[in-house]
């Protein structure tokens, strides 16, 4: 283990900052050029990623309206069905479709390369970790794309059909109808889904800091009251106006919150453990 940090100390020393400037370049250049491919990728498939994945929860035929119909069905509780969306979507600027389907094929670009970006990122910064923080986060690719597609499906085909259909049929007075703007519709979905994604970082964040012994179990434990209001209030700003929508997506927050705390636990076992080994 020595003999592996000394090495690495080494190889570092050995490099210049303008060495270390031109591997940045490099890895911003794949990392760019995967985000381009899946890009132009998507901008081709228009009938599949815009009328299908960008606008499908605009329709009563999404699948998460269907399962809610058969809940509704299997309980008999009528409300729980959402048949109908009393909404259009208009283009009302002459540029409107064209930007909005570059913006949905990018977005789409850099959720589907996500796990490519991130592995050249952590690549970038492994190499600075001693043998022993590296030894620690191994699987941190692998962890941090899977929290990330769980928090994306999760504003997908939880948070979006639900917000939109509070949206839908919100109304002033009857007289008044819901022709909603390409852009507003789409950056509205685009926004659920990141900020979905990334607040399921969470156990990964913690993880780190309690690495670092920056948090621990239990101030995490003595501020839990605290992060319940923060995570309403996240949820509040992201979400609409909606209670339901709220609650919805602060219960997988606060269960993530309380996966860290366990996480955060684990790794004072360990370290106490491995501090009486050493002792």
């Amino acid at each position: 283990m020595a003999l592996d940090q000394y090495r690495d100390e080494e190889e570092d020393e050995g490099m210049s900052f303008l060495d270390h400037l031109e591997q940045l370049r490099w890895h911003l250049l794949r990392s760019v050029a995967a985000v381009l491919i899946f890009t132009v990728a998507a901008f081709l498939a228009k009938s599949i990623v815009f009328g299908k994945v960008i606008l499908g929860p605009s329709k009563v035929s999404f699948v998460t309206y269907q399962l809610l119909c058969k809940i509704s069905d299997a309980l008999n509780i009528p409300a729980l069905c959402i048949d109908s969306l009393p909404f259009t979507i208009q283009s009302r600027q002459m540029t409107g479709q064209f930007s909005m389907h570059i913006t949905s094929s990018l977005v789409v670009g850099l959720v589907v390369a996500f796990p490519y970006l991130f592995w050249e990122i952590w690549r970038f910064i492994s190499p600075g970790l001693y043998s022993k923080e590296r030894q620690a986060a191994r699987g941190a690719v692998f962890f941090v794309s899977l929290l990330f597609f769980m928090g994306a499906g999760f504003g997908y085909f939880i948070l979006s059909p639900l917000s939109i259909n509070f949206l839908a049929n919100y109304q002033l007075d009857p007289s008044i109808l819901n022709e909603f703007d390409i852009t507003s519709y789409v950056t509205t979905v685009v926004m659920l889904v990141l900020a979905s994604a990334l607040m399921f970082q969470l156990p990964v964040v913690i993880y780190f800091l309690s690495m670092s012994g920056l948090v621990s179990a239990a101030m995490l434990r003595s501020y839990r009251r605290h992060s319940i209001v923060v995570i309403l209030v996240i949820s509040a700003i992201i979400t609409p106006p909606d209670v339901i929508s709220q609650i919805i997506i602060a219960m997988p927050i606060m269960v993530l919150y309380e996966t860290g705390i366990m996480i955060a636990k684990r790794l004072e076992k360990k370290r106490a453990l491995e501090e009486q080994e050493l002792s």
